[in-house]
């Protein structure tokens, strides 16, 4: 009775609809009793019924936060999946991005999942493709047509050609199988060692349609045979990209340096510029040294420092972009007999110049997602023709030597690479699978709209 009491007189004082006994043991006060994180929750009226809206709030939250610490907890992978208009096939995969390790390349695997009902006794197929573009879709006039399918390899899953089990190359399809149920089966392709790396040339702002680009692409479809036309409704189309990361070590630190003679000047000008090291990565600073000393009996003048991105694209022809993606403009002079040691630092962002057109980006996934395209690592043994697209990244300084008799202009370049650090390896010991639609929004730029197929709602 002394609990009871207890309990009471808290309510007159606070007048709370949910009481919560301090000693924890299980005691009926008033009408109702209830537990929360084991804890007991008494509701009381002396008069009429309290309302049971705080002690449901209470227990919904306190179920929530336990629910979305479970979740924190758990580890969980993320799977990208999309469907066909018909619903007849679908895809499953683990990842989007593949990665070009240069001595070897990550395979491509997923998931195809089949509606028998809707093939109605038709084959279904995988295909894995890689196509450069040049120019837009309206271009392709009179017969020529500005694309090339550098690599295509289809692969044949339902029916299915060979056991499940030995289809299955890593864990991730184990789980989708487990998942989707006995209608699924796997698939897996190899890429061959000389296909180039995603990437495309930014269009301009009013530009529409596909433009010069390198893209890959999985589409899975229906049909009697891998040779017939798939209609568009039964089958699915999925781009991904092929990345390359920087590698581990780097090379020495690059430089590079000039000397100049002029008429009437018994002295030259020497210019050197120097980087802190080979690789650097998106969104980093870049700190330029530069070394000038003028013994001529000119005025240095007019010095600027910026990074150039050079495109090569080599597949049709040599068509070559140069395109700044950074630059600074100094005041600083070096008079006749002076010297200047000085440290200029650029950053080369994409958000500095989104209305480039003609700059080469990584390739698209994501609209945010995108970048400066890296830079390009060519193995040895691998025709450049074959690659589509090159890219390379150089600091440029330049400044003009005034005299009398005119000005000449003076410029050092140092090559550099630009690329994306190596990420941490993810572990394929995941407990769940979370689903994850393609959605159009996400093949913005890369896949036309007229072959995209809406995700499942």
């Amino acid at each position: 009775m002394r609990v009871i009491g207890l309990v009471v007189h808290l309510h007159y004082l606070c007048k709370p609809e949910t009481l919560i006994s301090l000693t924890g043991k299980s005691r009926t006060v008033g009408n109702e009793r209830r537990a929360v994180g084991g804890v007991t929750a008494y509701k009381y009226w002396p008069w009429k019924p309290a309302s049971t809206h705080s002690l449901t709030e209470a227990t919904h939250n306190t179920t929530t936060t336990d629910r979305q610490t479970a979740d924190r907890m758990s580890p969980k992978r993320v799977i990208y999946k999309k469907l066909s208009r018909d619903k007849s096939v679908g895809v499953y995969m683990g990842k989007r991005d593949f990665v070009d390790h240069c001595d070897f390349v990550d395979p491509v695997d997923g998931v195809v999942l089949v509606d028998p009902e809707q093939v109605k006794g038709k084959k279904v197929y995988v295909m894995l493709s890689c196509t450069f573009r040049y120019g837009r879709e309206d271009m392709d006039v009179m017969g020529m047509v500005f694309r090339r399918d550098i690599f295509l390899c289809s692969r044949q899953v339902y029916p299915p050609l060979q056991d499940k089990e030995r289809s299955v190359h890593t864990k991730v399809q184990e789980k989708i199988l487990r998942k989707l149920g006995d209608n699924a089966y796997p698939f897996f392709f190899e890429f061959p060692d000389n296909l180039p790396c995603s990437v495309c040339l930014q269009p301009g702002p009013t530009d529409v349609g596909k433009h010069c680009a390198v893209e890959f692409e999985v589409k899975a479809f229906c049909a009697e045979n891998q040779d017939e036309k798939a209609q568009k409704r039964s089958s699915v189309r999925l781009a991904i990209r092929k990345i390359q990361y920087a590698p581990d070590t780097g090379g020495a630190a690059p430089s590079a340096d000039t000397t100049c003679e002029f008429i009437m000047s018994d002295k030259p000008l020497h210019m050197r510029v120097s980087l802190e090291k080979e690789t650097y990565y998106h969104g980093e600073e870049i700190n330029i040294s530069v070394d000038i000393d003028n013994s001529s009996n000119r005025n240095v003048k007019d010095l600027s420092v910026s990074v150039e991105q050079v495109t090569n694209v080599v597949l049709y022809s040599n068509d070559k972009y140069v395109k700044t993606v950074a630059y600074e403009d100094t005041m600083d002079t070096v008079p006749s007999g002076t010297s200047l040691k000085k440290v200029y630092t650029l950053c080369p962002l994409l958000d500095n110049n989104r209305e480039r057109l003609g700059l080469a980006l990584d390739g698209k996934l994501k609209h945010e997602d995108t970048n400066l395209a890296s830079s390009s690592v060519v193995k040895d043994e691998v025709l450049k023709e074959i690659l589509g697209m090159l890219v390379a990244y150089r600091v440029v300084v330049k400044c003009n030597a005034a005299g009398i008799v005119g000005s000449s202009e003076v410029a050092v370049e140092v090559p550099f690479k630009l690329m994306h650090p190596k990420p941490d390896p993810e572990s394929e010991d995941t407990v769940d699978l979370v689903f994850e639609e393609f959605k159009r929004s996400y093949l913005k730029g890369v896949i036309g709209d007229d072959d995209e197929s809406p995700a499942e709602p």
